[in-house]
């Protein structure tokens, strides 16, 4: 399990994250915090993979909490931890005091939901591909910091339609199980041919991955799982 602190001074928006985290296969909030003071002590008691840090804080800066996650005099009770950094703040000098503290992302609020349960999703896909690497290679690295970035938008192949699209890999991300073409025509109302296009499109964008089945006789059965 991924273990998430979250930090947020407002009560409402620390809970809407819960929410979101908990609801994640995989993911499970070690705690909740709205200072930096109460930050700092989570994060020495409970030893979480991952802080959604926001930067506005009644007592200090997300920041100086950043930093003080860094600071080598912390480095022998405090464990590596990620950092997700959720806020507001847009001045430029905050977003480089991030990027030099090594956030692994900066989400700028207000956004939709659906965007930090990609990027969440993102580290995810990341932390399982770090686990499977024994020695990297530069294609290793190249996969790994890409899955920690969203890609630019890119245009749909010909025929087929960004709702459809949604529809498609939410049912196969829902599942949270392996699922054939007809299985996800069923759970989503389309058709098994429509299914299966926008399925071959998620394995080719690194969404999904295709499995192989094989029974005792005839052909083998085509499974897909969503993995980010």
């Amino acid at each position: 399990m991924i273990r998430v602190v979250i930090v947020d001074d407002d009560v409402r928006v620390a809970r809407t994250h819960r929410d979101l985290v908990d609801s994640l296969p995989g993911f499970t909030v070690a705690a909740v915090a709205h200072t930096a003071a109460a930050a700092l002590a989570a994060v020495e008691a409970q030893r979480p993979d991952l802080v959604l840090l926001d930067l506005y804080l009644p007592d200090e800066s997300g920041i100086s909490v950043l930093r003080s996650l860094r600071a080598p005099a912390r480095a022998g009770t405090i464990p590596p931890v990620d950092v997700l950094v959720i806020t507001a703040v847009r001045d430029v000098d905050q977003v480089r005091a991030a990027l030099h503290g090594g956030a692994v992302h900066y989400l700028l609020k207000p956004f939709p939901l659906a965007a930090l349960r990609d990027q969440l999703e993102r580290y995810a896909a990341a932390h399982r591909s770090l686990d499977r690497i024994g020695e990297a290679t530069q294609g290793d690295v190249d996969r790994l910091f890409g899955l920690l970035r969203p890609a630019p938008a890119r245009s749909l192949p010909k025929g087929l339609t960004q709702a459809t699209a949604d529809l498609v890999a939410e049912t196969l991300r829902a599942a949270g199980t392996d699922l054939s073409a007809a299985e996800v025509a069923v759970r989503s109302g389309v058709a098994r041919v429509t299914a299966r296009r926008y399925l071959e499109h998620l394995c080719a964008e690194g969404r999904a991955e295709l499995k192989m089945r094989y029974g005792s006789t005839g052909r083998p059965e085509h499974r897909y799982h969503w993995v980010r």
